[in-house]
């Protein structure tokens, strides 16, 4: 995984498929199968970055919080590139989807979805809002990852979308707030940056595209995050501190390896569908970790949600 071969090279250039890398739309059953069982274990990582997210921001800044788990994360970036031996920058034909990639996963997600939890928005409202990412992934990926999903998976697509809406709705009085725009910031930036990273993940292992996106974002997140440590108030606790090393090490990184592989793999719309499964997986943590309490509504949203993983599993690109 981590031999020189694994580097990028140009889109005109035809490559054979690497190990840990996909074939996009045209992979095979097996491959889309392993795709999307390599975007759930990102999924399973990701879910617990909100309660881990309220953990941090019990001792220090949202800001410090949003921007200092790309500062942690890059050290561990860092790391693996300088042990694998391979390049430490990305090759200079790939910056800008790095850029893009950076300003979606590294700031625009953290940023936004911190604020909107700062803003009063729970853990598992802050989940089922961003529920609604599968949809606005698998809309990224065919506008800039070239899949054209049969319509089946756009049916299934769809009804995810409108249980976790409904969900939403019901949750939230029917009203929509400052956190929820800030949420669909979140919701929007993100799925920017996986349909990058997961298009660039065709070519690269995903553990060097993430790699890439924090070292490429390094020169603003840590005098950024020494700025914000010198001029907030932060007052570190076991709590705050786990919570801190959790969005770092696991939210901004770790997860990041089996999510851009599995998009690759599976193909971004169709893997990227394992998602929905995520609210309802971080409001079991936030039922086990925050004490936050659910009822029968979100059992209901849970079926309906598992329902549309199923069928959208089904419909291959």
């Amino acid at each position: 995984m981590m031999n020189k071969s694994s580097a990028i090279v140009p889109n005109r250039v035809a490559v054979a498929p690497v190990a840990g890398v996909g074939t996009g739309p045209s992979a095979s059953p097996g491959t889309a199968w392993r795709g999307t069982l390599l975007a759930g274990l990102g999924v399973l990582s990701f879910s617990g970055s909100f309660p881990a997210t309220v953990f941090a921001m019990e001792g220090f800044d949202p800001y410090l919080v949003a921007i200092g788990r790309a500062a942690v994360a890059a050290a561990a970036a860092l790391t693996f590139l300088l042990v694998a031996r391979g390049p430490l920058l990305p090759p200079r034909s790939h910056l800008r989807s790095y850029l893009v990639i950076a300003a979606g996963v590294v700031f625009g997600f953290p940023v936004f979805s911190g604020l909107a939890l700062d803003a009063g928005a729970s853990t598992s409202h802050a989940a089922v809002v961003i529920g609604l990412l599968p949809a606005a992934t698998a809309a990224c990926a065919v506008l800039r990852g070239g899949e054209r999903p049969r319509p089946l998976f756009w049916v299934a697509c769809g009804l995810g979308a409108v249980a976790i809406t409904a969900f939403t709705v019901s949750r939230g009085g029917g009203h929509v707030t400052g956190a929820d725009l800030l949420l669909v910031g979140a919701l929007l930036s993100a799925a920017v940056g996986y349909t990058e990273g997961g298009r660039l993940a065709r070519e690269t292992p995903g553990w060097r595209v993430i790699s890439y996106a924090l070292v490429v974002a390094a020169p603003l997140t840590v005098p950024l995050t020494v700025a914000l440590a010198l001029t907030t108030d932060p007052r570190p606790s076991a709590v705050s501190l786990a919570g801190s090393a959790y969005v770092g090490l696991v939210s901004m990184f770790l997860g990041f390896i089996p999510w851009y592989a599995g998009l690759a793999a599976g193909g971004i719309a169709r893997a990227g569908q394992t998602q929905l499964v995520q609210p309802l997986l971080t409001l079991l943590w936030a039922w086990l970790l925050l004490d936050e309490r659910f009822g029968p509504v979100t059992v209901a949203a849970a079926l309906a949600v598992l329902v549309c993983v199923a069928m959208s599993q089904r419909a291959r690109s």
